[in-house]
């Protein structure tokens, strides 16, 4: 990379930590820093242990999910090798500003068999399918929890907040198809990417077993940031977890902080009281779930030293 390009690279790194600890100093003060403080040295750590095994079991989900996703596309990976190459993905993007530097890497590293187009077609289309699976399901807590009798009540922001990200989900979808027919390189592109998706997510033989694993990829996040509320000491019902959770992860999409420290915090802080927490309590319990989820992508290092050199292994039987 040219010398201006790694200024450029560094400025925005510098931005991002800056506004991570800004958010970060701003919710000390806001949401009674010394008390979640006190929250976290509290813990629970058996429920903190329930919350590590269900982070593992998502990336055991994921990983299989991408392996899936990359067979269907004509590339074929071996589990191992999707295990290992998803945990060493994930400890980048945890430790790396940007949050897709570790998903970029693994398609890189499983191109040699099928090229670099087919192997970044098969991580975006997989990140996509995780993404409209934790969408999907507030969309149906937000629903349920606010027509069933003696379900949740929540304030119309917060309806509003859940349809407009519903809509806006499905505008994209909408606008991404139309861009098919945009002329120069953009719309073959796009047909392409819009056709990969629909043979890895919803061919006959794909559709089934992606539901099944995105639908417990996201059950497993869900219930890994359900222990951590328990392991600081709230108590929320299910159905709150279901319906904010999705919203506060998904805060971590937006690159302006490092990996999503300070935006998850602050939602949570921000989202969590409706449901009867405190805001401390809250910020503490998004504190827990960051830390956990740093230490259930440390055996990505394994997979540095573990992984071939001749690149993408294939798959077995």
């Amino acid at each position: 990379m040219a010398p201006q390009g790694l200024g450029r690279r560094a400025l925005v790194v510098a931005a991002q930590a800056l506004v991570t600890i800004g958010l970060l100093a701003l919710l000390w003060q806001v949401a009674d820093g010394a008390d979640a403080l006190a929250v976290l040295l509290s813990v629970n750590p058996w429920w903190i242990a329930a919350a590590l095994a269900a982070l593992t079991l998502h990336t055991v989900l994921a990983a299989e999910r991408w392996r899936l996703t990359a067979g269907a596309l004509g590339l074929p990976l071996a589990r191992g090798h999707a295990l290992r190459e998803y945990y060493l993905a994930q400890l980048v993007n945890s430790t790396v500003p940007g949050g897709v530097v570790g998903d970029a890497g693994r398609a890189v590293r499983s191109r040699e068999q099928a090229g670099l187009a087919v192997a970044a077609q098969a991580v975006v289309v997989e990140r996509f399918a995780g993404q409209v699976a934790l969408l999907a399901t507030m969309a149906l807590a937000v629903t349920i929890t606010t027509l069933v009798p003696g379900g949740l009540e929540w304030p119309l922001w917060m309806l509003g907040l859940a349809a407009a990200l519903t809509l806006g989900s499905l505008a994209l979808v909408g606008v991404l198809l139309a861009a098919r027919w945009l002329p120069g390189r953009v719309g073959p592109r796009v047909a392409e990417l819009s056709r990969t998706a629909a043979v890895a997510l919803v061919g006959r033989r794909s559709l089934p077993p992606q539901l099944a694993l995105s639908a417990g990829t996201t059950a497993c996040i869900l219930l890994a940031f359900w222990f951590c509320t328990i392991a600081v000491g709230l108590s929320l019902p299910f159905g709150a977890i279901v319906t904010l959770v999705p919203l506060i992860l998904l805060t971590m999409l937006v690159p302006i902080t490092i990996s999503g420290w300070g935006l998850r915090e602050g939602a949570a802080a921000a989202l969590l009281p409706l449901a009867g927490a405190t805001a401390s309590a809250s910020l503490a319990a998004s504190v827990v779930f960051g830390l956990v989820g740093l230490v259930a992508v440390l055996p990505g290092l394994l997979g540095v030293w573990a992984r071939p050199r001749g690149g993408a292994e294939r798959s077995t039987p």
